[in-house]
């Protein structure tokens, strides 16, 4: 059973993980084969996540999330700004909030 928080932006369900870095990741918490984020549950019931790299591939047990900063409506739009080519986002404003 996945344990899902709320986004604090768009309300949606997401799964909170913890990254190879002992970083939090948001990712959305159904499997995404265009995701990046290698997600499985460890020994202890804690949801980990990895990316994939050609050294070291996606294994049986992970299955891909998709990352959920990349399918929030409001963090995307949020981070799109006009003038910036598709698939570029600007993180001025993210990184100004959080040095506060």
């Amino acid at each position: 059973m996945k344990r899902t928080a709320p986004c604090r932006d768009c309300r949606r369900p997401v799964l909170w993980t913890i990254t190879e870095a002992g970083k939090r990741l948001a990712v959305d918490p159904e499997p995404n084969e265009a995701g990046n984020a290698a997600c499985w549950r460890d020994g202890t019931g804690a949801w980990r996540s990895r990316r994939p790299t050609p050294d070291l591939p996606q294994t049986g047990w992970e299955r891909l999330h998709m990352p959920h900063v990349a399918t929030c409506p409001n963090r995307v739009q949020q981070l799109t700004l006009p003038g910036l080519p598709a698939g570029v986002a600007s993180l001025d404003a993210h990184r100004r909030k959080k040095r506060r």
